[in-house]
Parts: C-alpha cells; structure tokens; sequence
C-alpha cells in the first residue's frame, strides 16, 4: 500500500463561542493525529474553488480530479443502493421533511428532526410507493435516516430544478418556504418532469400528513415525516477518472455510489438502524462501526496501491449546531482510527492524506465556502515538529493553498 485518504465529512469549522472562540479541531484531545502532523506538512484546501459552497458530490467529484459536472448526486445516491438503473431514468436525492402545511409551505425542519427512526421511514415509503398513482412508473427508497432516493422510470429530462435550493450551483440559500420544481429550459420534457414531480409531492404530502406514523410523532411531541424533499437530479451517469488501483471504506449511498462509478474496490457494512429517536445515539454507533472497518479495509487490502476512507458523522453536529459533539467525535476517531494509523503507516512508509470534503460551521448550520485543512504524511522519517492539526494551523502550512482537483496529484497519489 502507497498511500491512504481520509475523508473526515464536514470537520472544518469556524471559532464556536461555546468551545471559548476555538473550533472543535482546535478543541479536540487528538494526540495520535497530532503525531502524523508532527512528521507531516499542512495545508489548506478550496474542495472545487475559492467562493464556492459545495455539496458533498461536487466536491468529491473535484478531489479526486474531474471537472466539476452538473447534475450528478441523485445518480449516485442510487448506485450507492440496490436499485437497478437503466437508461432515461431520472434519479434524485430525497429528504423526508417537515411542512406546517402545503398551503402556507413554511419548512419546519428539512430532516423531519433527524428522528426519523429505521422502521417509520421503511413504513412511510412503502405507502408511497402503494398509494401514488403517477403516469409513469417510479420508485421512492429510504436510505439511511431521513435520506431516500427517488426514481422516475422512462425518459425524462433532468435541467431542471428541485424543490430544495439549498445549496445550487455553489451558493448557499437557506430556504423556508417550500418550492416547486421549474424546468431550467424550454424543453417539453423538462416542463413535463417538473410536473409530474410537482404532483408527486402533493400526493406523498395528502399520504404523509395523516399517516399513523405521523400521528403517532406528533403524540410524542415529534416532528412529523410529511413532505418530501429533492435535489440533484440526474438522467445519466457521470463521467468519472477510473481509479481501479484505489480500494473504498465507504457506507453512504451517495460515496458508495462515487466509489463504484470510480472503479474503486469497494469495502463497507450496513449502518445501524436508527430505533428510538435517539439520531447521536445511532451516529455513535455508526462512527464506531466505521472506524472499526475502516482498520479492518486498510489489513485486508495491504496489496491495494491506494485507500479512500470517508467518515460521515462528523458533518452532522455541523448542521445541528453542536460543536461539543462534533469535538467528541473527533476525539474518538482519534483514539481508534488515527492511533491504528500512527502505529501502520510510519513502518510500513505509506503516505496519508487528512482531509474534509467541505466547512461545515456550526454557527452557520450548512456547508460553507470557507477552506478545509489538509494534513499529509509523507510516509518517511523526518525530524518531527510540534503540529496541531487545525484549520489556523493549515493556513500556515507549507503547502499553501490548494484546489481541490490539486489535491491527490500534488501529494503523489496519482501515478
């Protein structure tokens, strides 16, 4: 093995008032981490460009050096699943939300209070997918959470917008109202998508509103399941760098997806349901899991050249505002995850690359365009120098700064 890249989702932060103006990297107990930097360089990384507000697909799609293509993450949030996509189909991601009500359309919570539990979400679409009537065939499938992916079988066109802006075309947008979605061109098809999505989310909101379920969460003081969310359209495949020298730990649909379109060996386990309505409970669970097997990817796959690691949970107190939580999470990836690294990758001489795919500030509550540190270990001894990885550190760093598309090329992950 020549190299590993560890995806930390979202770890960049700004300075939290409630961690005493530090970030939650600058807060963090992470001494095995700190003793790669101590060997390593810093630097600082714009995912896709200066100014830009990515999504996690966009900016994955740029580190791993492809141009930046529209249109991509509801494709690959479906390769990520078991669904079988042929040509024409128009894949999106999903969001079970919260709405007061389709008539006023003020979005409550984008993520139905992230208390969505396993068994309420499968029971939700399985009623959608009975009781809507669209005049053509489609599929609506829960994920992991509140995520789901849905399909419109047949040929449609994808220029043309979601119902959640949040995030388009670089700019963030927190949005409150709910929207419809609109054909991007003049193109029949497009206006013709729009529609039959626009009457799929009416009909999944009659479903959803009075649904037993949703009765039930609202006896127990929960949000509600009772609208559906979309973005990221897409009717084809992206074009993606093949890496079929690199082996993937990854367990979101949407990097699952990446890494198969990418030719990677994929490595990964199925996430723990989320039961009683306890989400960090479950994101606990699902971190320890993945920093389990991604030691277990990096032993099984000492032959492979190189290794994609991507940890998901860190993003999440991100968007919740919970900076305590997310420096608790990095604590524990430190003392699993980076004290395996501290003691594989030095003897071994295997390069390694820390990174984020994107900010996400805990005071903002949304990705941000703001950089994220990188850390790279050269894989041989040099003389250490007291380091703490931090994103005020990485501004320092010696490898200034970065583009996104830069990143693997300049640290030798390419051959």
């Amino acid at each position: 093995m020549k190299g590993i890249l560890v995806v930390v989702d979202g770890m960049a932060d700004l300075p939290c008032s409630i961690l005493n103006g530090q970030t939650p990297l600058e807060a963090a107990n992470m001494p095995n981490l700190n003793f790669l930097a101590a060997r390593g360089e810093f630097g600082y990384m714009y995912p896709v460009k200066p100014g830009f507000v990515p999504e996690s697909d966009e900016a994955l799609i740029s580190i791993f050096g492809n141009d930046l293509i529209s249109s991509t993450r509801g494709q690959l949030e479906a390769m990520g699943t078991d669904i079988k996509l042929t040509r024409g189909d128009l894949a999106l991601r999903a969001n079970f939300a919260t709405i007061d009500s389709l008539k006023e359309g003020n979005i409550i919570d984008r993520r139905a209070g992230r208390t969505l539990t396993t068994y309420e979400a499968y029971s939700l679409a399985k009623d959608l997918n009975k009781k809507i009537k669209l005049p053509c065939e489609f599929i609506f499938k829960q994920t992991i959470q509140h995520r789901a992916v849905l399909i419109l079988r047949g040929g449609f066109s994808d220029n043309i917008s979601g119902n959640d802006l949040t995030y388009f075309k670089g700019k963030l947008k927190v949005e409150d109202k709910i929207s419809q979605c609109k054909p991007l061109d003049e193109d029949e098809n497009s206006q013709f998508t729009s529609n039959i999505l626009n009457e799929f989310f009416e009909k999944a909101y009659e479903i959803l509103k009075d649904h037993p379920i949703n009765i039930k969460r609202k006896e127990k003081g929960l949000l509600p399941a009772n609208f559906i969310l979309v973005r990221g359209a897409g009717v084809e495949p992206p074009k993606l760098k093949f890496y079929r020298d690199w082996a993937a730990m990854v367990y979101m649909p949407l990097e699952i997806g990446f890494a198969k379109q990418s030719g990677m060996n994929i490595f990964s386990f199925s996430y723990p349901k989320l039961k009683n309505f306890d989400v960090y409970k479950n994101l606990y669970e699902g971190l320890a899991k993945a920093c389990k097997y991604s030691i277990k990817a990096i032993k099984k796959n000492k032959k492979t050249d190189y290794m994609y690691i991507h940890l998901k949970e860190t993003d999440v107190p991100g968007h919740d505002n919970k900076p305590i939580e997310k420096k608790q999470m990095l604590e524990y990836i430190d003392k699993t995850l980076f004290n395996f690294l501290k003691k594989f990758a030095p003897p071994n001489n295997i390069k390694v690359i820390v990174t984020a795919d994107h900010s996400t500030p805990c005071n903002i509550k949304s990705h941000s365009s703001e950089p994220v540190p990188v850390l790279f270990y050269p894989g041989i001894e040099v003389t250490p120098k007291e380091k703490k990885f931090c994103e005020k550190e990485a501004r320092k760093g010696y490898l200034g700064r970065i583009m996104g598309n830069e990143l693997l090329e300049k640290m030798g992950f390419l051959k």
